[in-house]
């Protein structure tokens, strides 16, 4: 991977400091993406809705490792974003760093964005594994999204993966609007 080429990279952030360092990469102009939905949360006795981090310790980047890198060495405040690493199967490999690429991304932004009742964040370990056929959803609100059709609780569901990062899950697609492409996945 070329290091000036922008990407997007999914990021550790230690110690739940996800909201800010993303006010402060957007502050500099760097894109990012943080999934947020809303929780009740109580303070005092007094239960407040609050949107909060879907997937904690994880930011999305859109950004040129370069830069990344860069920021990470030189300003102590950008310390706690960590890489996510790729962990090849075969041992004798390398390990590289995840990237995401711009439509992946695009897909799981427009369903992600999301914070109401439509979307089910999954534990990415729970459907890593599990094959499913890909599909486009040709119509209503989705229309374009491409995902995994798979069981999750019980139920099928459209599901938009990133692999080794997260996933996220539509609550209901009618039947008419998925078209099949391909084989499993």
């Amino acid at each position: 991977m070329n290091k000036k080429e922008i990407r997007w990279f999914p990021m550790r952030v230690t110690y739940n400091r996800e909201l800010k360092l993303k006010e402060r990469l957007e502050l500099l102009n760097i894109e990012t993406f943080l999934p947020l939905k809303q929780q009740f949360v109580v303070y005092g006795g007094r239960k407040r809705l609050e949107m909060i981090p879907a997937v904690h310790n994880l930011l999305f980047v859109h950004s040129s490792r370069e830069v990344l890198t860069n920021l990470k060495l030189t300003e102590e405040e950008f310390s706690p974003l960590r890489y996510m690493m790729y962990r090849p199967i075969d041992k004798t490999l390398n390990r590289e760093i995840l990237t995401i690429n711009d439509r992946e991304m695009e897909n799981f932004i427009r369903v992600a964005s999301l914070t109401d009742d439509r979307v089910m964040f999954l534990d990415y370990q729970k459907v890593a594994e599990k094959v499913g056929k890909r599909v486009v959803i040709s119509d209503g609100d989705f229309a374009g999204i491409e995902g995994v059709v798979l069981r999750v609780d019980k139920n099928r569901r459209v599901v938009i993966k990133l692999d080794g990062v997260a996933a996220v899950a539509l609550a209901f697609v009618p039947s008419a609007y998925l078209k099949f492409v391909g084989d499993g996945v």
